[in-house]
């Protein structure tokens, strides 16, 4: 049993007025990948959120341990980076601006970046294939090439643990399949992801699963076991299925379920997706 990364204990969240997040209990094991899946509306990216101190929030949180309120902000920015959806950053900022930026938890106040800053800037740019245009700004990329570049600022902060929102979101195949093996070395590292993705057969390359659907969680489980698969087909109404492939899981699209929902002179409600 691998100990925990970050706990929850009876986590609820609300956006406004409205309860997204329902008493979660959770254990998300160190040095391993867990994602975080299920239909539009699960809770997915406020979970992720209220994991990163970034929502209001009534139960508890611990990261490595430590109550997460208990944590100095610096320390905390150190330990746990955060790449999020749509994420802006200013458009006149160079690509090696940007990823400079994940060093700032480790930078005095006012004090320019040291040897080491600029040492994890590079790594993380190249290891995102950023590096050979480092020096333009952020508002020459195309929508793929800066999601890289912020997944680099969040590589250059060399934390313990990295929490990431629809990382693959405007990266082509082979770039996601870069992705994919990014992430299982940073794990052989010894560091822990937490990941939501919409991409399911992504998804069932992580270590664990995390199942949600409206702001619960419906189970908790290695990607390998049966009883996982079963919860992941479950969540989004049995219309995919798991099935092996070379060695991996993926998921396909259920026909007969899809022939059934669209039989001639029959009325059936529109899928939900």
């Amino acid at each position: 049993m691998h100990p925990a990364a970050i706990e929850t204990r009876e986590l609820s969240a609300r956006l406004g007025d409205a309860p997204i997040l329902h008493r979660i209990t959770l254990a998300l094991p160190r040095a391993r990948w867990t994602s975080i899946v299920g239909p539009n509306g699960a809770g997915k990216s406020t979970l992720l959120k209220a994991l990163a101190g970034l929502l209001p929030h009534s139960g508890e949180i611990a990261l490595l341990g430590r109550p997460l309120a208990a944590w100095p902000s610096r320390e905390r920015a150190q330990r746990l980076s955060w790449l999020g959806q749509n994420e802006a950053s200013a458009d006149d900022l160079t690509v090696w601006d940007v990823a400079m930026l994940g060093r700032l938890p480790h930078q005095a106040w006012l004090s320019p970046p040291s040897a080491a800053d600029h040492t994890a800037v590079e790594r993380a740019l190249r290891a995102t294939q950023a590096w050979d245009w480092r020096a333009r700004t952020l508002g020459q990329l195309s929508g793929g090439e800066r999601q890289r570049v912020l997944l680099a600022r969040a590589l250059a902060v060399e934390a313990q643990v990295l929490l990431m929102d629809e990382p693959l979101a405007n990266l082509d195949p082979p770039h996601q399949a870069d992705w994919l093996d990014l992430v299982q070395a940073l794990v052989r590292e010894g560091r822990t992801v937490v990941s939501v993705l919409h991409e399911v057969g992504m998804a069932l390359h992580a270590d664990e699963l995390v199942v949600m659907a409206q702001g619960r969680v419906t189970h908790q489980g290695p990607c390998a076991d049966a009883a996982t698969h079963r919860a992941l087909e479950a969540v989004f109404d049995h219309r995919i299925e798991v099935h092996a492939l070379n060695g991996q899981w993926i998921a396909l699209p259920n026909v007969a379920r899809r022939s059934a929902l669209f039989q001639p002179g029959v009325a059936t409600a529109p899928p939900s997706i």
